[in-house]
């Protein structure tokens, strides 16, 4: 460890290296020393296709270390917040010296990798009570980043001769800046209450590739990677104008110079929109979730704010004044914060600055990602000579006693005839136990084998019913036409609009691990899916998306109709544009390949090729694949696949709009019973806990039914079906060479059919002969992990009997 009283902060961005030399202050314990400061912008970006990243990264190095010296000096240094996962979870009432137990079980819970494969920490959040020992409602901080993303970030700094002592992720070394140097450390706060919280500074630090989003308000925290940065602008310019990278990053950063402002503002006009629509959305679902806390100043970090009139567009949009720093409060560097380079690149050592604060041991998050086996390493060779002699002084040690053994031993004669007894009774003891062990060892398996036929027994009679309730669960999902024969028509219009699904085929798939399923194709859906479900409750932010790209339209009309427009001016208030990403539904692109399914209907199913598999697993960018909440399935268990049809689509015959046809009709009905759902199933229980087979409502999710997912994304098809076919392949095509969907009634969401599969009511008008339609076939996949009766009543571990009765 470091013996010179000074940290290094040292930020390995994605356009330079920025590094701070800082010491505590001698007086103040609220502000600290800059001594030294670097800025090395690299020739490229790391992130550029013909860029060599450890190349670029070890030249920054290697000039950084001869301009400064490290010497005796810790070093912090920061990783991309989207290379590790970050949690914030609240505890229930507990006993402080339990937390630590709880938090490791909540580790395996949240972190979807083994524990071995990760270097993790925690930290009790700031405001917490506790009352004779018991933390009351505390909050933790949970972090967590792969071993081999660890040891990436590392190997450059090994080459270059470093050692590291802090590895913090860049989101919450800006949270430490925020509280050290906006919020004074918290020395004037009061004390904290959830129901009556501080207000919040929401702090933007834009990166070259991402911008990292953190809301504080000193005790809690909540951040957000947004995959838009400066790079971002550059490759939107390069792009519109034909430039390259390099000629489109001069461009950008001398626009008021350009021949043409306009042109390279209306280049960067879509970036604009994008930036300030995700940045709305997030502030948004942060206040929904966060209603006690509310957001009183925004901060820009970064040197991507110095593009002219990004300012004054982000204070337009959110309607609130942005900040950018012009001075540290909480720095006092001299000579060093005066220098022209650390002016201009000011706002890019927020990160820098809060790795320093957590290596003077000022920061509230104290968190460290450094592998344990690298503290140890370096711990024992600071001790090595005394190790050393330790391990001499046991040699001799070892030696006198092994001496003195011999010596003793030496003394014993074997051959005399006491001896001979002894060793002989010594003997038969040793046979006499090694047969009594034997003995033990074929009682222990007979037990075991006893054991294992009445578990097989219990199981039988606890499990006899799982399928046949995983069938009924199904049937519940899928939505059918609830009227009778005689209220249906027998007409196309009736059959567009009835609410029901057609499943056509049901496979199930054991999997050992069903992370194997979840892992590529399928976790990149739920991913998405799981994203925008996330944001469900920010509708408001959307109108005013949609309300945004209206006048954007407009205001680009008028600046083409409008050559004397001010060549200056930059998108106004409202122009914000709608976002594909959270346009999407989440779902699988229509001409995605590879999923790993067959389509629909086809008799494909399961296995070889043609079934579930895919390589992929988790992206190299983080833990979860930097997709935020995608946690798949872990464990045994099986994967249901339902293939099948429906006509509920828009058109001359519907009562409805495209906005619940095709894949949104069957996720609206199929996968919201399937996450929603109950069943009646007979799991009721008297007053005293026990089972009465009362048949009550049970969530699908009981049964262990869980991750729907569409996994297929086809077009709506034309369909020619006749009401009066004698089969199925007869009673409806898709365009000119489909299957016939029709199937008996009774059938998973089947409509009964019509003609001779399922006649209607008596009476009925005459139907036309073929009726004209749109079709939508689809393939949904979802998991299933058992939970026999007696799980779910909560009777696993109790008497036999009332496992037995859970059966009934």
């Amino acid at each position: 460890m470091a013996g010179s009283g000074a940290v290094w902060g040292i930020d390995i961005g994605q356009c330079a290296l920025k590094a701070l030399r800082c010491r505590p202050h001698e007086k103040d314990t609220n502000r600290i020393v800059v001594e030294a400061f670097d800025y090395i912008e690299y020739p490229k970006l790391l992130s550029q296709q013909d860029a060599n990243r450890d190349e670029l990264i070890a030249e920054a190095l290697e000039t950084f270390l001869s301009r400064n010296e490290v010497g005796k000096d810790s070093v912090a240094m920061a990783v991309p917040g989207q290379s590790g996962l970050a949690r914030f979870i609240k505890l229930p009432p507990v006993e402080a010296k339990k937390i630590p137990d709880i938090v490791k079980y909540e580790a395996r819970q949240q972190i979807p990798f083994a524990l071995e494969d990760v270097v993790w920490d925690y930290q009790p959040l700031s405001g917490g009570r506790q009352e004779e020992g018991y933390a009351l409602e505390p909050e933790v901080g949970l972090f967590a980043m792969k071993r081999d993303q660890v040891a990436r970030s590392l190997t450059p700094m090994e080459e270059a001769g470093v050692e590291i002592d802090i590895i913090q992720l860049a989101p919450l070394a800006v949270f430490n800046f925020a509280v050290f140097d906006r919020l004074n450390n918290l020395e004037d706060a009061e004390e904290f209450d959830p129901e009556n919280q501080p207000p919040s500074i929401a702090l933007f630090s834009f990166g070259a590739e991402s911008t990292d989003l953190v809301v504080t308000n000193g005790y809690r925290v909540w951040q957000r990677n947004i995959p838009i940065g400066g790079s971002t602008f550059t490759k939107a310019l390069a792009k519109e104008m034909k430039l390259t990278f390099a000629k489109a990053e001069h461009l950008k950063r001398h626009a008021k110079e350009a021949e043409d402002p306009k042109a390279v503002f209306q280049a960067m006009r879509p970036v604009y929109s994008d930036l300030v629509t995700e940045i709305q959305r997030s502030l948004r679902f942060y206040e929904s979730n966060n209603k006690a806390s509310a957001i009183k100043e925004i901060v820009a970090l970064g040197n991507p704010m110095q593009l002219p009139g990004l300012q004054h567009y982000l204070a337009q949009n959110l309607e609130q004044p942005v900040t950018p720093i012009d001075k540290f409060r909480g720095l006092e560097g001299g000579s060093v914060t005066a220098s022209p380079q650390f002016n201009d690149n000011r706002l890019s050592f927020a990160v820098a600055y809060g790795l320093c604060v957590q290596g003077l041991g000022a920061s509230q998050l104290s968190t460290n990602l450094l592998p344990e086996e690298i503290v140890t390493k370096r711990m024992v060779r600071a001790k090595k000579p005394w190790a050393v002699a330790a391990a001499s002084l046991m040699m001799v040690g070892l030696g006198v006693n092994y001496l003195s053994h011999v010596n003793a031993w030496q003394s014993v004669d074997v051959d005399e005839e006491g001896w001979k007894k002894a060793i002989s009774d010594s003997k038969g003891l040793t046979s006499q136990a090694g047969g009594f062990s034997s003995r033990d060892s074929e009682l222990r398996d007979q037990f075991n084998r006893i054991s294992q036929i009445g578990e097989n027994l219990q199981s039988n009679t606890d499990g006899r019913l799982l399928w046949l309730e995983v069938i009924k669960a199904v049937d519940s999902a899928v939505p059918k036409d609830t009227r009778s024969e005689a209220e249906r028509e027998k007409t196309a219009k009736d059959l567009t609009n009835r609410e029901e699904l057609h499943v056509e085929s049901i496979e199930p798939q054991y999997f050992a691990d069903l992370s194997e399923w979840f892992s590529g194709p399928v976790q990149s859906i739920y991913s998405r899916a799981l994203q925008s479900a996330e944001l469900k409750d920010t509708a408001a932010a959307e109108e005013a998306v949609a309300e945004g790209d209206a006048a954007v339209e407009g205001d680009a009309n008028a600046v083409a109709g409008d050559p004397a427009a001010d060549p200056n001016a930059l998108p106004g208030a409202g122009d914000v544009v709608g976002d594909p990403a959270m346009a999407d539904t989440g779902m699988a692109d229509p001409g995605a390949a590879g999923q790993g399914f067959d389509e629909p209907g086809m008799g494909g199913g399961f296995g070889g090729d043609a079934g579930f598999g895919g390589g992929g697993g988790f992206g190299d960018d983080g833990l979860g694949g930097g997709a935020p909440g995608a946690q798949g399935p872990t464990g045994e268990g099986w994967v249901f696949q339902l293939a099948g049809h429906h006509f509920h689509n828009s058109g001359e015959n519907a009562n409805f709009g495209v906005e619940d046809e095709g894949s949104n009709f069957v996720r609206r009905t199929l996968i919201r019973n399937l996450l929603e759902g109950t069943v009646m199933l007979p799991d009721g229980v008297d007053a005293d806990g026990q089972p009465n087979g009362e048949m009550v409502e049970v969530p699908l999710a009981d049964l262990g039914i869980a991750f729907p997912v569409l996994v297929t994304e086809l077009p709506i098809m034309d369909a020619t079906y006749n009401p009066e076919a004698e089969s199925d392949d007869q009673a409806g095509r898709p365009g000119a060479g489909g299957r016939g969907p029709a199937m008996d009634e009774g059938g998973f969401g089947g409509f009964g059919g019509f003609g001779r599969r399922g006649a209607g009511a008596e009476g009925m008008e005459e139907p036309p002969e073929n009726w004209e339609l749109r079709r939508y076939d689809f393939v949904v996949q979802f998991v299933w992990q058992p939970k026999p009766r007696a799980e779910r009543l909560g009777l696993t571990g109790e008497s036999e009997e009332d496992a037995f009765n859970a059966g009934f």
